[in-house]
């Protein structure tokens, strides 16, 4: 059975960084299990089992390896050995990290960030992060000095508790997609729909925004990009095959459109109703605001663009009073809901 590419990098990997001297394609050839496998030792000819083309071909795979263990970030140098050949070494020096010493300050952002993930599949690695970092001396002990089992539960920041929910089911198979650039299809509903129609998209980013994840990718049935949000996918998240068909822009702001399709980007100013102890995002927006009765108050807002389907997701704890435009909207919105 052919050894993995993966297992050969890693057996490469060790046996420059263990040696301790420069080595030559020869030593490394006779040295590692997989070009022994493929190619057979050096000098002879390769077994029946093995790739066809001999030395050409173990050179062609030799230096693909080379280049891609570089690419993962390991210094290998290129030396002459005592008897003129070209030589390979991947100092440990070269290839160590610095010591990582973190102070209070650093530490507490440090695991704020990490308990951020608490319904995502990126839990695990913070966690895993936070141990190592522990393990290894680079957070710092307890203001009491104490140490041993839940020392880390000691820190000052135990007491906070951040996250951003991540509770959509395409989540992760979203944020997966997008880390390996694969197409996805999904049902999508949008906010003035009855009903959900199917979506392929080349997914680029995701971002959260007043505690709603959105993707940014390319539409391929539209031709353009395109936002979603993530709780209006009615469907399980399915992967396509092929490569992307627009390019993927250096720069996806996700947050910037779906600001201007809230109403960010303000061409007047809009007055609401809103219901005592509700729309906590619609107060902290709010130019002004007074108390109407026991059970309202009155709110001045920035208005634009995209604004009524925004004010749609508070259903009965808001009331547009003005303009009358906003409030035409509004109500077309919800009747179109109400028909679903």
């Amino acid at each position: 059975m052919a050894i993995a590419k993966a297992e050969r990098l890693m057996n490469l990997a060790l046996c420059l960084l263990g040696a301790s001297r420069a080595l030559t394609k020869r030593e490394l050839r006779d040295s590692i299990e997989a070009y022994l496998e493929a190619f057979g030792p050096s000098g002879r000819l390769p077994s029946q089992h093995a790739e066809a083309g001999g030395d050409d071909a173990f050179n062609r795979m030799f230096e693909r390896d080379k280049d891609d263990l570089r690419e993962l970030g390991l210094v290998i140098e290129t030396l002459e050995t005592d008897e003129g050949e070209t030589g390979y070494l991947a100092h440990r020096d070269s290839n160590r990290l610095p010591p990582v010493a973190l102070d209070a300050e650093e530490a507490a952002a440090l695991g704020l960030a990490a308990r951020v993930w608490q319904q995502a599949r990126l839990a695990g690695a913070a966690s895993g992060a936070l141990q190592k970092l522990h393990a290894a001396g680079g957070m710092p002990a307890p203001a009491d000095g104490a140490g041993g089992r839940g020392a880390a539960e000691r820190q000052p920041y135990s007491s906070l508790e951040p996250h951003i929910p991540a509770r959509e089911a395409a989540f992760e198979p979203l944020m997966l997609a997008c880390r390996d650039r694969r197409a996805v299809a999904f049902e999508y509903r949008k906010s003035n729909a009855a009903r959900p129609e199917r979506r392929l998209v080349e997914p680029w980013k995701l971002e959260c925004w007043r505690g709603q994840w959105y993707l940014a990718g390319f539409d391929r049935d539209r031709g353009e990009q395109r936002v979603f949000r993530l709780s209006r996918i009615t469907s399980a998240v399915r992967s396509r095959a092929g490569a992307f068909t627009a390019p993927v822009p250096e720069q996806v702001s996700v947050r910037g459109t779906v600001e201007h399709w809230a109403g960010e980007s303000t061409t007047g100013s809009a007055r609401i109703r809103l219901r005592r102890g509700c729309g906590y995002p619609l107060r902290a927006r709010a130019t002004a605001q007074r108390r109407l009765d026991d059970e309202w108050d009155e709110l001045e807002l920035p208005y634009g663009h995209g604004m009524d389907a925004w004010l749609v997701e508070f259903g009965p704890d808001v009331v547009v009073l003005a303009p009358d435009e906003l409030r035409a909207e509004v109500v077309d919105r919800l009747r179109a809901v109400a028909k679903d």
